[in-house]
């Protein structure tokens, strides 16, 4: 009796052992979508970081100036927004592809 409950325990184990493991292909996807999700982040805080030195040069200028400074500072922190959804929907879209892969 109590070796057919080992055997359906061991059996278990092992399955979950081997859907635990990934090889080297899932590791190899799974890097690449980190690396687009990373790439996809300096990308939006070098266009926030251009959006604030835009903000800051303009300190001081006037109102007109200014002004103008915030507008194009806006847009350049909307395109950081764009870039970093992207970033992660490409991410996403590798994971999911590789889940459903392995």
């Amino acid at each position: 009796m109590r070796t057919p409950i080992v055997a359906a325990a061991f059996a278990a184990a092992s399955a979950l052992a081997l859907v635990a493991c990934s090889g080297p292909a899932e590791d190899a996807a799974n890097q690449k979508a980190d690396a687009v999700e990373q790439q996809a982040d300096a990308q939006a805080e070098a266009l926030n970081d251009q959006a604030d030195a835009t903000r800051a040069a303009a300190d001081g200028q006037g109102e007109a100036a200014e002004a103008a400074a915030d507008a194009k500072g806006d847009a350049l922190d909307a395109q950081a927004k764009s870039v970093e959804r992207a970033g992660e929907q490409k991410a996403d879209a590798i994971e999911s592809a590789t889940d459903k892969s392995y």
